[in-house]
């Protein structure tokens, strides 16, 4: 049987290395912190760098998230007290368009 999960991918343009690393600190923190019934929800959060390269078009953070299903992934986007201080830091030091896509991925039991 497959459980479906959303992963989420967030690339922002932050162009001060102290920036970047005032928003990756926020989400180091996010598995914890984020929390949905009095539990955490978040699967996993991998935040890091962006390489310096033409191909990463100025983004300079990249974010993976992965939730259980799309209702926790709405919760974050609207109800996480959470996720709304890390777009409180990130609105503070991103510039330009940010972006965000996500997909439905399967985790395969046999």
């Amino acid at each position: 049987m497959s459980v479906a999960k959303i992963r989420r991918m967030t690339l922002f343009k932050i162009p001060k290395p102290e920036d970047q690393e005032k928003l990756l600190a926020v989400y180091k923190r996010m598995p914890e912190e984020a929390v949905k019934d009095g539990k955490p929800y978040i699967i996993s959060v991998d935040a890091g760098k962006a390489f310096a390269d033409q191909r990463s078009q100025g983004y300079t953070v990249a974010v993976v998230s992965v939730f259980s299903s799309k209702q926790d992934m709405v919760y974050y986007d609207n109800e996480c007290e959470a996720h709304g201080r890390l777009k409180a830091v990130a609105k503070s030091v991103h510039e330009g368009a940010m972006m965000v896509y996500f997909e439905s991925i399967f985790d395969i039991k046999e």
